[in-house]
């Protein structure tokens, strides 16, 4: 049983399995699962002056500014301290995580370190139907009929940025981005990285870590 508010994040790459981590800590340690897509919608939803600010960057199809994404995230999660939570998605940014440090404090930051070429591999035999958003997966979760939705029996496809190429430009960068960022947590001594290249075999290991912690 939890005795004291636990403050967590959880990085990994696209494809690694994070969305399954993630919810089953939330699951085993009753925390909130705290999206940074969603904080950010909160805030542009509410008209929030940090939120305004946001949308501009956005209309604009441009990245929006460390600046605008700290002050728009802790601005999310002030009225939260006194809750457990799991942030994912931020920090993206070393100044974005030295931002958060000073804000919140943190536990421990969860880290799937999964092979690229596992993910890319993973990631080459999922299918989607397009109208509903359900994910079917060749060796995870098949379709009853190969190519074909379970609900509706119409056609699944293959996203045009699931093909190899698009997923290892996506992988390069969030190496580049992460790195930075991981070598921050590590210098504070709360990184906690997990190597392997399924979900079911990781999970395990994150769960201890966290009974430890928690």
């Amino acid at each position: 049983m939890r005795s004291k508010i636990l403050h967590a994040l959880i990085l990994g790459p696209p494809g690694s399995g994070k969305g399954t981590i993630a919810s089953r800590i939330v699951k085993a340690f009753n925390l909130s699962h705290l999206s940074s897509g969603d904080l950010f919608r909160a805030q542009v939803d509410k008209g929030t002056e940090v939120g305004l600010a946001a949308k501009r960057f956005i209309d604009k199809g441009a990245l929006v500014s460390d600046d605008v994404t700290i002050k728009l995230i802790l601005n999310e999660l002030k009225g939260l301290s006194s809750q457990s939570w799991l942030l994912d998605g931020f920090p993206r940014t070393v100044k974005q995580a030295d931002a958060l440090m000073h804000s919140e404090q943190l536990d421990t930051v969860v880290h799937l370190d999964v092979p690229f070429q596992t993910i890319v591999d993973r990631i080459r035999e999922r299918w989607v139907h397009l109208s509903s958003g359900r994910i079917y997966h060749d060796t995870f979760k098949p379709p009853l009929i190969p190519g074909k939705d379970d609900v509706t029996g119409e056609d699944l496809i293959q996203r045009e940025d699931d093909n190899p190429d698009s997923v290892q430009r996506r992988l390069m960068l969030y190496q580049q981005e992460t790195a930075p960022v991981l070598h921050y947590y590590q210098q504070k001594n709360i990184l906690a990285s997990f190597s392997g290249t399924e979900s079911d075999a990781i999970w395990p290991h994150v769960k201890k870590h966290i009974e430890t912690i928690a």
